[in-house]
């Protein structure tokens, strides 16, 4: 690129040039980043910013929660309550939803967040994240409550994640393909490093956790087991495999490469559908992956297209390269 385009003149144009947002999701959004930024530096301060460790509290996943991901998560709520633009939060980590207080005027959309995701990396010095997604208020609705957040991730108007890695990267989509943005530290600001980013149809790399395997259902086995056994089985190619144990992390080399993301359901918690969340990591990262051109199920559907029945509601995943994914897809239906 001959000169250096900010996420702001980006935004910007997507606005006024493309008419793909309007104002107030525009200035949502540079909000969004604001508080990333953030992020990024109490994470970049580690244990010289007294922020690692665990805070000795659960969240209502019943998980450890982590000092940063308290201290993401009061970023995001502070950075973005008082713009005008939002009626509502809500957060993984927290119980129920945030309402945007009286006292600041109430905008149209709802923002939802994973403030820190793969947080069982912080204190290793491994790649996290923040993912989030924006949708509109129902109309004609008054007071703003759980069901109104409990939309199809199709109704998503923008969504992305910030990876805090080597690059503090901002990945981004409004419906128009996906971006990439690197913080530029010297300058304080997002900078365009990468459009138009498409994953490939295949691939040769997978992600899964694989000291699960015992618990897997026969189709993801068989899928498994076809990789593993590489250009001596059926699939006549050698297959790496990739595990970071952080959806972002995970979920931005197979954006940046490609690759397929496993996140399957199992024996282990046979009633929850899945382990990773519908709302707050499912339904962006499967946004980001279409608009990119790969593909994103449960196995069976198209994670796009559920309807969620709870705010904290569990999901099993298959994302990334269209090939492989839709293979994964044809082995569920096949049971």
């Amino acid at each position: 690129m001959s000169s250096k385009i900010s996420l702001s003149r980006y935004l910007v144009e997507q606005q006024r040039d493309k008419g793909n947002i309007p104002a107030n999701l525009r200035l949502l959004l540079e909000v969004v980043a604001r508080a990333c930024k953030s992020i990024s530096h109490a994470v970049n301060k580690g244990a010289l910013g007294g922020v690692l460790g665990s805070a000795d509290s659960e969240n209502v996943q019943g998980e450890v929660q982590k000092k940063l991901d308290i201290i993401a998560n009061e970023v995001l709520l502070e950075a973005n309550e008082w713009g005008g633009h939002l009626a509502a939060m809500a957060s993984e980590e927290m119980d129920s939803i945030y309402l945007v207080p009286n006292r600041y005027p109430q905008g149209e959309y709802l923002l939802l967040f994973d403030p820190l995701d793969g947080s069982s990396n912080i204190d290793v010095n491994v790649s996290i994240g923040t993912i989030f997604s924006v949708l509109k208020k129902p109309e004609g609705s008054q007071s703003v409550t759980e069901s109104d957040f409990l939309q199809p991730g199709k109704n998503q108007v923008a969504a992305g994640y910030c990876v805090y890695g080597p690059q503090t990267t901002l990945v981004l989509t409004v419906g128009d393909g996906v971006v990439m943005f690197t913080l530029d530290r010297e300058q304080g600001s997002f900078v365009l490093t990468q459009e138009n980013v498409q994953v490939p149809a295949d691939t040769k790399e997978f992600a899964i956790n694989m000291s699960n395997m015992r618990h897997w259902d026969e189709p993801v086995r068989r899928y498994i087991d076809e990789c593993l056994q590489g250009k001596d089985g059926p699939r006549g190619k050698d297959f790496n495999m990739r595990w970071i144990a952080s959806m972002v992390a995970d979920v931005h080399r197979i954006l940046t490469r490609g690759g397929v993301f496993m996140y399957p359901w199992d024996k282990r918690e046979p009633h929850k559908a899945g382990k990773l969340r519908l709302l707050y990591e499912a339904n962006p990262m499967s946004w980001l992956i279409e608009q990119a051109g790969g593909a994103s199920t449960n196995g069976r559907q198209r994670i796009l297209d559920l309807q969620p029945e709870l705010l904290h509601e569990r999901v099993s995943v298959v994302l990334g390269s269209k090939n492989e994914v839709e293979r994964v897809t044809r082995y569920h239906d096949k049971t």
